[in-house]
């Protein structure tokens, strides 16, 4: 009976932390100094070639992605768009079922200036813990309105609510023809009570660049919409482009036995 008991606990501790079929975990990847490419967990790795999930471009290139979560509107997405319509810069758009509702004329306007608009779900549930009807459900119901409000009937990207994941869940993303979209470069930006200014966002988000960096921003907060003019105009001085998600996944199509 011992031996038995100390024998499964030699397996739970060897296989503790990797996301197995039904097991939920939350992204998570480490930043690198001086502006060298972020890594994550090799098991999430290996998850994202598996169910062709994406957190990082090519990173011998500087190149740089530029995606925002859209869970409800504060008042900032208009700055940002006008922004982005300046530099010439695309970005994807993960949306809510809440944000499509309360703000069509904006989702409409980040179509027309060309920008991608990406599933971020219906109601933000854990989509790692719903079933497998829920989970279809959830992107269904976000892509329909999508299609209804805007005419376009393909939506390639969904991004989990919070992060969370597990294999299960990139499983059905996959089968739902989703490409999962995580990042390797983010700050804690989501908290509207703790916003600390422009030249603040400004130094987090450029601390965290590097060549091939998927950006997550959250358009909730007034000190990326502040720092964002600043942060593109001096990216570019630095040498580096930014290109939308249908790039980087018409790149590795070509490039990649993964595609």
């Amino acid at each position: 009976m011992k031996k038995t008991i100390m024998l499964a606990s030699l397996l739970l501790t060897f296989f503790i932390g990797l996301p197995q079929p039904g097991y939920a975990a939350d992204w998570y990847f480490k930043p690198a100094k001086n502006n060298q490419p972020a890594t994550t967990e090799p098991e999430y790795q290996a998850l994202l070639n598996k169910y062709d999930g994406i957190f990082i471009g090519d990173t011998t290139k500087k190149q740089i992605y530029m995606t925002f979560d859209n869970g409800y509107e504060a008042g900032y997405t208009p700055s940002i768009l006008d922004t982005l319509k300046k530099e010439n810069v695309p970005a994807t758009f993960f949306i809510t079922g809440h944000y499509i509702k309360s703000q069509p004329d904006l989702v409409k306007r980040m179509v027309r200036e060309g920008h991608i608009i990406g599933n971020h779900s219906w109601g933000h549930p854990d989509l790692s813990q719903i079933s497998d009807m829920k989970y279809e459900q959830e992107l269904a119901k976000l892509k329909d309105a999508y299609t209804k409000l805007t005419g376009k009937p393909i939506m390639n990207y969904l991004r989990p609510p919070r992060g969370t994941f597990s294999e299960r869940s990139m499983k059905l993303a996959k089968q739902e023809g989703y490409i999962s979209v995580f990042w390797s470069a983010a700050y804690k930006d989501w908290v509207r009570t703790e916003q600390h200014g422009g030249a603040y966002a400004y130094t987090q988000i450029m601390r965290r660049i590097h060549p091939g960096a998927i950006v997550l921003l959250h358009t909730v907060s007034k000190d990326n919409a502040d720092a964002l003019p600043k942060v593109i105009h001096d990216l570019k001085k630095k040498g580096y482009q930014f290109r939308s998600l249908d790039d980087l996944v018409a790149h590795r199509m070509i490039s990649s036995d993964i595609w």
